[in-house]
């Protein structure tokens, strides 16, 4: 493979990250927003995406794929940081500046996924 080296680093931290949502599902199921169903199969869910969408970062066929895809996951992924905004509760012990910190840098990594966009 002929790729470059930030990009197996985005593939690597998906597929930890997705990983992480099995080995330490309750860290997840702490800040699902209590307005969504199903909090556990989501969590799950949101997991097999991670790795899924970070293994299709590898292949030239379908990275632009994947691309779009841990895009509309870090857009909906959004509601859970605006929820641990909502309350002491919701935000899992962190404190308020990491959870503002974490928005920039949700719209970083947007922009680092798009920019293995192919059209």
């Amino acid at each position: 493979m002929n790729n470059p080296w930030h990009l197996y680093v985005m593939a690597f931290i998906y597929i930890l990250a997705g990983i992480m949502h099995f080995v330490k599902p309750k860290v997840y199921l702490r800040i699902m927003p209590r307005y969504l169903p199903f909090h556990k199969e989501l969590v799950l869910l949101s997991g097999v995406a991670e790795i899924l969408l970070g293994i299709g970062l590898f292949f030239k066929e379908t990275r632009t794929l994947a691309s779009f895809g841990i895009i509309t996951m870090l857009l909906v992924f959004l509601l859970v940081h605006f929820y641990m905004l909502s309350s002491e509760k919701a935000s899992a012990g962190f404190p308020k500046w990491i959870l503002w910190a974490r928005l920039p840098l949700q719209i970083l990594l947007i922009y680092w996924a798009y920019s293995y966009v192919k059209f």
